[in-house]
């Protein structure tokens, strides 16, 4: 991150190296882009010359005022920074004479200012957006207000150019023309299952850049990184006290390599820091620990901001810091000090009024809010939340309103600060002078709401409003998050569900079968399953488990059926999976805790679990009475993802709903029921319990809430956390930088992307006579392209896995082996409900090999496609790659060897990772896809696109044929100048280290 500096020889020594890294930056034209870069004095620089898109060589100290820890290495300390400062001394003497003289000043060095403190000295020094004295700033929404600045604070007329300010001042102007910026985020933050194949990337480039004859030790991160490791945790045991030690021993078992591979990275890799597991979920961590809100860097003030590798890292917009969900390949150029390059985005203005009625959750307000927007359409756009009903909304319920951003499609879900935020950070155990810095700082610089001063005027792309109060108890599905049912309509719409044709709101039981009966044993105990039977039931998810309101009105339901005599049936799998541990303090703290165990849901860890798959097995007796009698049943947790076959295998209808409404379906035990009429159950008094007679009120939750969530529980938990736990303790590492990779290993492999790999880039391409490998309608998630859950004991994967001695109990997830790409490549488009038209109806991971007409699994027709030594392609509908950001849905087709995928739209971060990883992104017209222009799949099928890359534009059209005669026009999607930089270097990474290299 560019921080001006003087140039005299007093300068520190990383304040030097990072004026050296922006000011000596090598420009770049559209054809440098593709060439090696040289370095042009700023005074011969043409303006759309100017953005530097290379890597810096610089080693980078950040020393932040935020405390930051680490696992093995104590890289703040005096004598790792000491060290760092004489490794890069050579370097600093060589530049600092060039530095002093030929580096211009900061283009805004005139609106640098101090932020004094109230009892004298200061805070920080800022650019200050109001000394520009520009009336079109005044306007500008919140959240275009912090690319802004970090577009001022980071311009070198180089990577960020005047001309890119002038666009984002005048973004009311120029927002509606798709204008390209550069953004320059704070810090990354990463999950294990996205983070291991990052570390896996960047030990892979560290020896691609030795096997070139490079400086190995360029691959660093020059931003702050967090890894937090949270989706390992399965719910192997259930309902038991002894859970949670129980399954992180199991999940330590079976991750240790992962788990020792990503701790070798905490001190192989510079900021680079890993959060052990067992510590929480990455969202709520984030939100209650890592988020700055503010950074002060070296006395630079300036908004925290920050990209991630889970698409749920917009929960954090909740507090106020600008944070979205990116590709892991898009994650690691911005590691390596490369500005994301993003069109400058719509903001829509969504004006909350009111207060929700007595008895309504938040989670029933963000699934309302989910529906609006989805059909308002905000894709690719920023959602910007204001209006008198934000004093109703607690930061917790902020917080999960933002994190469902991926679900209505929006890049961000924006709360600008308040004084509720500094309400929370003071809650979640900030520093007083902590917070005082943050709301000096954001009132000085404009990015303050407080609403009892009027509100100026902010313009907006479009708008909506809600008014709270009539936002009503509600779930989603049973198939999508965006599928809202009012509570009131539930009974109904599973009747309708059931009868309906096969799709996102039908399942097609024929009439005759829908009042089955199967009857079992369940350990002794007579049991009886129907259409509709709850078999799993859990609170999980960084949604709801980081609103204490939620949580602890959840455990109000529990308390309150267990003193009316009702007891959640034994063969439901109940669960609950904090957020943090904070959420067990409380819990406690209010004495609740028992009634949730008294209901079997006892904590099984602190983890995404059932949310992203990870729910375990079922009980035997219940799997085989749902498999033998075909048996539609149901999950209900209080998740944002409910796509066919993630949550599991055997659950067909996935329901969306509150913690309390989770607690209510599990006592019911059916979906299939009308809470405002039926009984959920019997009493001890032999009377009928209902809905109304077990749901708390909004003033007893907030009793609760207010008496037993406190300070010092967040102070005593992350001071905790930073320590470890005694497994991860335990676990040794090598010291060395470059890693030793194991070739028998099923976990960690090094992948095969650099192999080969030459100097010079190789140069854009088209297709010839590909073979459609799968033929898709809508909807095709990222969940269908590279399923994070269970690994099938028939699939390629098992197959893989049992030629290499893993017993199939050890076969673990298909996201804790994303190190592995001979896994993972077995594993794309091996999801269990993927729906391929080129099998005419049948479900399954397999394809039609259209050479021989065979039908093999979909890994197994790819490799002969490749060894024939034919391109295959995809077809698809709207809405590919929608759902979590998973770079291995990119990753793994082009492993398969697909060259293109040609859809009808597509999910935003996915088309970024496929152009990534060297994919063509096509979009048929407006009005057409593959239906309407006959296509069936079995066609060949060119894409005509010039060899020159300089002949290529972004968004223009392109000629498809196929070889019986058709022809369409269709949209390449590479959306910007960078985007076609990467497609001529094959992708991402290898233009990462081309660029390192020539320097």
């Amino acid at each position: 991150m560019y921080i001006t500096s003087s140039s005299s020889a007093s300068a520190s020594a990383s304040a030097i190296l990072r004026a050296s890294r922006a000011r000596f930056s090598p420009s770049v034209s559209r054809t440098s882009l593709l060439s090696p870069p040289k370095f042009t004095p700023p005074s011969l620089t043409n303006n759309n010359q100017l953005r530097s898109l290379s890597f810096s060589s610089a080693v980078r100290s950040l020393r932040c005022s935020y405390p930051r820890w680490s696992h093995g290495v104590d890289w703040r300390s005096p004598a790792t920074l000491r060290h760092q400062i004489r490794a890069v001394a050579p370097f600093v003497e060589r530049f600092q004479r060039k530095i002093a003289t030929m580096a211009p000043e900061h283009p805004f060095k005139g609106i640098f200012t101090s932020l004094p403190k109230p009892g004298g000295g200061e805070f920080g020094k800022f650019y200050s957006l109001p000394a520009l004295n520009d009336p079109r700033i005044d306007k500008l929404p919140y959240s275009i207000r912090i690319l802004l600045e970090s577009a001022i604070r980071n311009c070198d007329n180089f990577q960020v150019t005047k001309d890119d300010v002038e666009k984002i001042i005048d973004w009311e102007n120029t927002s509606p023309k798709q204008v390209e910026i550069p953004f320059k985020p704070a810090r990354v933050l990463l999950q294990d299952f996205t983070g291991v194949p990052a570390v896996v990337d960047l030990a892979s480039m560290r020896d691609a850049m030795g096997q070139l004859g490079g400086d190995s030790n360029k691959i660093n991160p020059l931003v702050p990184v967090d890894l937090v490791i949270d989706h390992s945790v399965q719910v192997d045991v259930a309902r038991s006290e002894n859970a949670v030690q129980a399954n992180m021993e199991l999940e330590f078992k079976r991750n240790k390599e992962r788990f020792a591979f990503l701790k070798w990275g905490s001190t192989a890799f510079q900021n680079m820091l890993v959060v052990p597991p067992g510590s929480g979920i990455v969202h709520q961590v984030n939100l209650e620990y890592l988020g700055r809100v503010v950074f002060n860097t070296d006395g630079v003030l300036y908004p925290d901001s920050v990209v991630g590798t889970d698409s749920h890292t917009t929960m954090i917009d909740g507090l106020g810091v600008a944070g979205w969900g990116v590709g892991g390949i898009e994650a690691e150029a911005t590691m390596l000090g490369q500005p994301m390059s993003m069109v400058l985005p719509g903001v829509v203005g969504f004006k909350l009024n009111g207060k929700l009625r007595n008895g309504v959750t938040a989670t029933d307000l963000v699934l309302t809010v989910t529906q609006m927007l989805r059909k308002h359409g905000v894709v690719g756009k920023f959602v910007e939340f204001y209006g008198d009903g934000m004093g109703e909304l607690s930061l917790a319920d902020r917080a999960t309103i933002a994190n469902m951003s991926p679900e209505y499609g929006a890049t961000m879900g924006f709360f600008p600060v308040d004084h509720v935020t500094l309400q929370y950070l003071k809650l979640t155990g900030r520093s007083d002078e902590t917070v005082a810095r943050i709301e000096a700082y954001l009132r000085a610089n404009k990015m303050f709401v407080d609403y009892d001063e009027p509100q100026a005027e902010r313009v907006y792309s479009s708008y909506l409003q809600l008014d709270l109060a009539d936002v009503e108890p509600c779930v989603s599905g049973p198939k999508r998050p965006h599928d809202r049912v009012p509570l009131r309509e539930m009974k109904a719409d599973w009747h309708s569900c059931l009868s309906n044709k096969v799709g996102f709101k039908g399942f097609a039981v024929p009439k005759e079968a829908q009042d089955k009966v199967a009857k079992f044993s369940f350990h002794g105990q007579p049991a009886e399953l129907k259409h509709g039977s709850v078999v799993i039931a859990a609170i999980t998810s960084c949604t709801n488990t980081s609103n204490p309101s939620v949580m602890l009105g959840a455990a109000l339901v529990a308390k309150k059926a267990c003193e009316l005599g009702l007891k959640v049936k034994p063969w439901i799998k109940t669960s609950l999976a904090p957020g943090s541990g904070v959420v067990t303090k409380y819990l406690q703290k209010s004495g609740l805790q028992k009634y949730f165990n008294e209901q079997g849901f006892h904590i099984v860890g602190y983890g995404c679990t059932t949310c992203i798959g990870n729910s375990g097995d079922l009980d035997e007796s219940v799997a085989s009475s749902i498999s033998e009698n075909d048996i539609l049943a149901a999950a209900v947790l209080s998740g944002n993802r409910n796509f066919e076959g993630r949550v599991h295998p055997l659950t067909r209808a996935n329901y969306l709903a509150s913690p309390p409404l989770v607690v209510a379906y599990a006592l019911a035990g059916t979906v299939d029921i009308d809470f405002d009429k039926e009984p959920i159950g019997t009493g001890k008094d032999g009377k009928s319990v209902y809905f109304k007679d077990i749901w708390p009120t909004t003033e007893e939750v907030a009793e609760v809430v207010q008496s037993s969530v406190l300070p010092d529980m967040f102070k005593s938990t992350y001071e905790a956390i930073t320590k470890g736990n005694p497994m991860w303790n335990e676990l040794t590492v090598p010291a060395a930088t470059s890693y030793a990779w194991d070739p028998n290993s099923t976990y960690i492999h090094e992948p095969p992307y650099f192999k080969n790999m030459t100097l010079n880039p190789p140069g854009a391409h088209g297709v010839k006579d590909a073979y459609c490998l799968l033929n898709f309608g809508d909807s095709i998630t990222t969940d269908h392209i590279s399923p994070a859950g269970s690994i099938h004991r028939d699939s390629p994967a098992a197959k893989f896995l049992l030629e290499h001695g893993v017993d199939p109990k050890d076969f673990n997830s298909y996201g804790s082996r994303r190190g592995n790409d001979e896994v993972m490549a077995r594993g794309t488009f091996a999801n269990i409900r993927l729906v391929n038209k080129l099998l005419n109806g049948e479900v399954g991971p397999k394809t039609v090999h259209i050479p021989t007409g065979e039908k093999l699994y979909v890994f197994d027709a790819a490799m002969r496609y490749k060894s024939a030594g034919y391109d295959t392609i995809v077809l698809a509908g709207a809405e590919y790659g929608s759902g979590s950001s998973r770079d291995w849905a990119a990753k793994g087709p082009m492993l398969l060897g697909v060259k293109a995928v040609i859809a009808k739209s597509f999910e935003r971060i996915h088309r970024s990772n496929l152009v990534g990883m060297g994919i063509i992104p096509l979009c048929f017209k407006d009005g057409q896809d593959a239906d309407t222009l006959g296509l069936t799949g079995h066609e060949r099928y060119s894409i005509d696109l010039p060899s020159n890359i300089g002949e290529i534009r972004p968004g223009q059209d392109v000629t498809v044929t196929t070889d019986n005669g058709k022809s369409f026009i269709c949209t390449v999607r590479f959306d910007t100048e960078v985007e076609l930089a990467y497609f001529n270097h094959g992708g991402i990474l290898p233009y990462a280290i081309r660029n390192l290299m020539k320097q």
